[in-house]
């Protein structure tokens, strides 16, 4: 089917389905700010009937810079190649704890704020996340020095030191609001990759009872100091259990999406073994989220360098095959590193080894890009 048919098709169903069976179904959905936004609880609503249609499509970084180009306006590599910009924009906030003008990787937050004005206005989804300094060090978010998290707790060492590191998350995000003045809706995705060693929140550095007091002082703070246009993403990684994803959980009440990372190493033409944890993982929250009336996400993944040219169709797609997956994100791409003296990408840009293939990506019936998300528009009931 023409992916303009097929959208068409689509927005048929979409108002049968809304009119009907998921009437029951939107009842039982809840957000954990009970305060959230109209705007934020529709784009809730839809991103769960979306996900029985298909992913969408997301990229960090996409409207910043590409592989060997920054700051041009209305560029994207992934533009570039398919026409089309992605359905969700991945953006961190690390950098506004120090009050810097630039976030983590280099972009000004005035042109970050800009981007998410105008992808949003395109009916794009917005997704953040924060790699947050270390309260205990004042170091970068990889600094793992022990008891660091439990100093960020109320009556913590660095508790007063966080809670106005969070007030800069704040300012940030009540300026982000839409040509009406109103809050736009944010997928909010703290403490990611908990389940790790390589952050300072990360499992082996403190107990899953420390990490669930911080993810629920932080949710609970964010409210009290206004925000309610957030959609909390819970995010894990290295799992293949139930009980592990589980063991630092806040509850259902203080999360709405269930997500994790994961991103190819190995090649895929000599094992499938990237595939075969996606589809564990998957299972897993899959379960747990028909279990809560929550929403699952691939939040992280990718393949450096993308070098196999049927990564798109052959290894990604089946990684998320059999399962309604809200959205796909892809890391950032960064292009030459200096220091490591190499290329970092995740999205291919023109004339690279897999652009045919993510255009047959693209042209899927069930993976939507922004051109699809403005057709099925995710902020209208």
């Amino acid at each position: 089917m023409a992916k303009t048919n097929r959208i068409l098709s689509y927005l048929f169903a979409f108002g049968v389905i809304y009119t009907s069976q998921s009437q029951n179904n939107d009842s039982k959905l809840s957000l954990s700010d009970k305060k959230s936004t109209k705007n934020t609880f529709i784009l809730y609503q839809n991103l769960h009937k979306t996900a029985d249609k298909g992913i969408l499509f997301g990229h960090q970084d996409d409207l910043a810079y590409g592989v060997n180009w920054k700051y041009e306006e209305g560029r994207s590599d992934v533009k570039d190649v398919t026409g089309d910009y992605p359905a969700v924009y991945g953006w961190d906030l690390a950098g506004l704890e120090s009050k810097s003008d630039k976030n983590i990787d280099g972009v000004p937050f005035d042109k970050m704020r800009q981007y998410i004005i105008d992808g949003h206005a395109r009916g794009g989804v917005i997704t953040l996340s924060w790699h947050i300094n270390n309260p205990l060090t004042d170091k970068d978010a990889w600094d793992n020095t022990p008891k660091s998290l439990a100093s960020a707790l109320p009556g913590g060492a660095s508790h007063e030191k966080y809670k106005a590191w969070l007030d800069e998350g704040v300012k940030f995000i009540l300026t982000l609001k839409d040509k009406k003045g109103k809050a736009i809706p944010i997928l909010y995705r703290p403490y990611h990759e908990l389940d790790g060693s390589w952050f300072w929140w990360g499992k082996k550095n403190t107990t899953p009872e420390e990490f669930k007091a911080l993810w629920k002082f932080t949710v609970n703070y964010f409210q009290k100091k206004g925000i309610h246009n957030l959609i909390y993403v819970y995010n894990s990684g290295g799992f293949s259990t139930k009980e592990e994803f589980l063991e630092s959980y806040p509850g259902s009440k203080y999360a709405d999406v269930l997500s994790f990372d994961n991103y190819q190493y190995n090649d895929p033409t000599k094992s499938d073994s990237f595939i075969q944890q996606c589809q564990t993982q998957f299972k897993i929250i899959d379960q747990i989220a028909k279990e809560q009336n929550k929403i699952i996400a691939f939040a992280e993944t990718g393949y450096e360098g993308i070098p196999y040219d049927k990564w798109w169709t052959n290894t990604l797609m089946k990684a998320m095959e059999g399962y309604k997956i809200s959205y796909v994100l892809l890391w950032r791409n960064h292009g030459w590193q200096e220091k490591e003296q190499k290329m970092h990408y995740y999205a291919p840009f023109k004339g690279q080894i897999s652009e045919k293939d993510f255009i047959q990506f693209y042209n899927l019936d069930n993976i939507f890009f922004e051109k699809d998300a403005a057709k099925i528009n995710l902020y209208k009931k």
